[in-house]
């Protein structure tokens, strides 16, 4: 007897019979999805129907049932020839029982965690009985994993359930980008058995071989694809998204298959850049509401075990090449890991590889929302944590490019400071994380510094001078100087001292302008002379000039010191 084993892709092909010699004689049509139509070669036992009763399944036959097989709570009563010729499983425990001269008034077979439960038992009856069993890529995962628990191999009997099964489950895999998805969904169900057949492991394989290849090229093999891709071709490389049309279908699996595919994707040299990208789209897809900290908009199939480990497993499994990740989404995956309190070690690495990053970041690589009523607009925190992380690798290690980190440091400070709910320690965190010498001019960070006083005008007096306090007052151009010493903002203490600093800096400027003017003066004169002998300028003039000149610097020296006593004396009645 010839078997069927037809695979199409639209009904007009069902029903299709194919010989022994070619079983698996398959194409994908317009985009359908496959579909296989299979029945055994040789059938041990004809029967009339197969009956529901209850939670029950009854074959009825011209011969009375002699077996009972329990799936869960459901009871199929069925006849031991058919079954026990195609299942070694059921045969060995039927014969056992046999043999150990149990009663046969109990013929109940109990089986427990059956790879698709009470439906794919039944397509298995189906198969076992002769009738049609239909096939699609969303039970064939199951029923090839149920076929190999029962052990329904050619042994027992020629073309039977795991041949049939596996040929079809190769094709699907091989020939359909769809099905292929459809597979690795199927498989969440029964994950032990889809990784101990290596099933995870041929979808993945299929996955990154058809995303390492030609986009035209996978669209002209692959019928279902190619509605999808061949239409958006040319709208992805306007838009530069040629290399990345899988992300899509790869950021809707689930972690452990989504991690499956990655490692399949890596090893088919697919570049560091498209995996991180790919990467980031899974986590931005499925994780991002769990940083809201919001119970309500977390998907609840996700636990917090389930978060942290996915957490850590995104960490691992990210491209070690150095412009794989952006910045941005490292800081993301930091807060997440912080959430999530996750492995001390992990969390040390991230930290590292994005400190290693600051110098060729910009301000808005930096900003991680949050989004708690009372939390500040971004995640300051982290930007803390890693600054400090890179602080401590410059003080073993010198970089050239500090101050790159500190214009940086001082631009993001910039840009948070009118937070209302930025904390004035907090600010002063951030501002003095980095060492001093980590900027040349202090003219941002006192910017930074102004636009957060003014955007707290509630602060004390010890607020504000410990978020005043980075600032270096040697290190500000002139303009900026001017500015600070008539700002009411700045704590009134710190306001005096500048103003005191600049007058003691004026003061050394004239008292050096006074003796070079001498110097001139006394060289005018030589020329002068000289303008006489030639008869070129009023020596008489210009003497008279000079000496009121002088007179009018002595004089505002003598306020200049009088001032500075006076500060002196205020600064110490307030101290």
């Amino acid at each position: 007897m010839k078997y069927s084993f037809a695979t199409c892709g639209n009904d007009k092909t069902m029903g299709r019979s194919l010989d022994k010699e070619n079983p698996t004689r398959c194409s994908v049509s317009e985009g359908k999805p496959n579909r296989c139509i299979i029945f055994p070669a040789n059938v041990s036992m004809v029967a009339e129907a197969l009956e529901r009763r209850n939670k029950d399944r009854i074959v009825r036959a011209k011969v009375a049932s002699d077996l009972i097989v329990q799936i869960a709570d459901s009871c199929f009563h069925l006849h031991k020839l058919a079954m026990v010729s195609k299942s070694e499983y059921l045969n060995r425990i039927v014969f056992k029982r046999r043999s150990n001269g149990e009663k046969e008034n109990n013929p109940t077979i109990f089986i427990s965690n059956f790879p698709g439960g009470i439906e794919i038992f039944e397509l298995v009856v189906k198969f076992c009985y002769g009738w049609k069993v239909d096939v699609t890529a969303t039970n064939i995962a199951a029923l090839y994993s149920a076929a190999n628990f029962l052990e329904m191999s050619d042994d027992l009997d020629q073309g039977n359930l795991i041949t049939k099964t596996e040929a079809f489950l190769s094709f699907s895999i091989l020939s359909s980008w769809k099905d292929t998805f459809q597979i690795l969904k199927s498989c969440e169900a029964i994950q032990s058995w889809a990784k101990e057949l290596h099933i995870l492991k041929r979808c993945s394989e299929a996955i990154a071989l058809k995303a390492s290849i030609n986009k035209k090229g996978f669209a002209f093999h692959d019928g279902d694809a190619q509605g999808a891709l061949a239409n958006n071709v040319e709208d992805w490389e306007k838009e530069g998204r040629a290399d990345s049309w899988w992300f899509e279908d790869v950021s809707s699996l689930r972690i452990d298959h989504f991690i499956e595919v990655i490692n399949s994707i890596k090893r088919k040299g697919i570049t560091s850049e498209l995996v991180g990208s790919c990467i980031a789209k899974w986590t931005s897809k499925w994780l991002s509401q769990i940083t809201s900290g919001l119970n309500n908009v977390t998907p609840k199939q996700l636990t917090h075990q389930l978060r942290r480990v996915t957490t850590e497993s995104l960490i691992r499994i990210l491209p070690e090449e150095e412009n794989a990740v952006s910045c941005n989404f490292l800081l993301h995956l930091l807060k997440l890991g912080l959430m999530m309190k996750i492995n001390a070690e992990l969390l040390n690495k991230l930290e590292r590889r994005i400190a290693f990053m600051l110098e060729h970041c910009r301000v808005s690589d930096l900003l991680v929302r949050n989004y708690g009523e009372n939390d500040t607009v971004y995640h300051v925190g982290i930007v803390v944590r890693v600054v400090e992380c890179y602080v401590s690798f410059v003080l073993r290690n010198p970089a050239p490019r500090i101050f790159v980190v500190g214009r940086l440091v001082d631009g993001y400070l910039t840009l948070i400071a009118r937070d209302k709910n930025l904390a004035a320690k907090r600010f002063q965190l951030l501002a003095e994380a980095l060492p001093k010498s980590a900027r040349v001019c202090d003219d941002n960070l006192y910017r930074a510094m102004d636009i957060y006083l003014k955007a707290h005008p509630d602060l004390t007096e010890e607020e504000r001078t410990s978020v005043s306090r980075a600032m270096e007052f040697h290190k500000l151009s002139q303009e900026a100087r001017q500015h600070m010493m008539k700002n009411e903002r700045l704590p009134l203490k710190m306001r005096a001292r500048y103003i005191l600093l600049e007058q003691v800096n004026i003061t050394k400027v004239m008292t050096a302008g006074g003796s070079n003017f001498c110097r001139t003066k006394g060289q005018a004169i030589i020329r002068v002379s000289k303008g006489l002998e030639k008869g070129r300028m009023s020596s008489h003039k210009e003497i008279k000039v000079m000496k009121k000149e002088v007179e009018t610097m002595k004089m505002q020296l003598n306020q200049l010191q009088m001032c500075k006593t006076q500060l002196q004396n205020q600064v110490k009645s307030w101290r």
